[in-house]
């Protein structure tokens, strides 16, 4: 998803690959290629900074199709001016009900028997497949409907390896800490990507699990850089 929407929001500005590696301080456009073909991601501060550079979330960039939403905007568009002026008007009122309704949910939820709204903090993606990133800075503030344990970060689960445990597009709330168990559910950076994983130490190795078995394990080894984040909250 992210070799495709750098390719259309540096395409949307007029922008060819060599202007886009300067704004990043780059000597050559090398880089910004292998990119948009999908070759590798950059790490998270390039991230942060292209995200900057185009006025969109590191989570828009890394998980969503930009290019899709701004088809379907002129298509609405396009419908809208080929309407007489009275069903115009129509459109109007529902799309104003609809932002109303949006807005309630969004900045004053109501209480529910089950739960309540809380907002907190999301800090990026973790993968349950391949790699993704995490941030250290800029989260985004969203609503969350349940409880919210305490935690010391939260991120979203991206891909389906953790299933049945975790579905993609979860929220997960984590605990910073240095010192883990096998069998504990981690947050971790291995070899400069972000994963949710099960961490296992036996006679056999020390590695990271995919409750999915599609996957293969991730061995943690002098071969491999990695970095503990914390543990979910379960």
């Amino acid at each position: 998803m992210f070799a495709n929407n750098l390719k259309y929001l540096r395409e949307k500005q007029n922008m060819d690959q060599m202007e886009l590696a300067i704004k990043l301080g780059r000597k050559s456009s090398s880089s910004i290629s292998e990119w948009e073909k999908g070759k590798y991601t950059p790490k998270i501060g390039v991230l942060n900074d292209i995200a900057e550079i185009f006025g969109v979330s590191i989570t828009d960039l890394m998980n969503k199709d930009l290019s899709a939403n701004v088809d379907n905007r002129n298509k609405v568009i396009s419908m809208y001016d080929s309407l007489h002026e009275e069903r115009q008007m129509k459109v109007y009122s529902y799309t104003k009900q609809q932002y109303n309704d949006q807005n309630k949910i969004i900045q004053m939820p109501e209480p529910t028997p089950e739960a309540e709204y809380e907002e907190f903090e999301l800090f990026g993606a973790v993968s349950a497949g391949t790699g993704k990133y995490l941030t250290d800075n800029k989260p985004e503030k969203v609503m969350y409907k349940g409880i919210v344990p305490e935690h010391d970060f939260a991120v979203i689960v991206s891909g389906n390896s953790m299933l049945p445990l975790f579905e993609d597009k979860q929220i997960l709330f984590v605990k910073k800490t240095d010192e883990i168990r096998s069998g504990q559910i981690v947050v971790v950076d291995y070899d400069h990507q972000a994963y949710v994983k099960k961490f296992v130490r036996d006679e056999k190795s020390c590695r990271l699990v995919s409750l999915n078995k599609e996957y293969k394990d991730m061995p943690i080894d002098e071969e491999h850089d990695i970095h503990i984040y914390g543990t979910v909250v379960l």
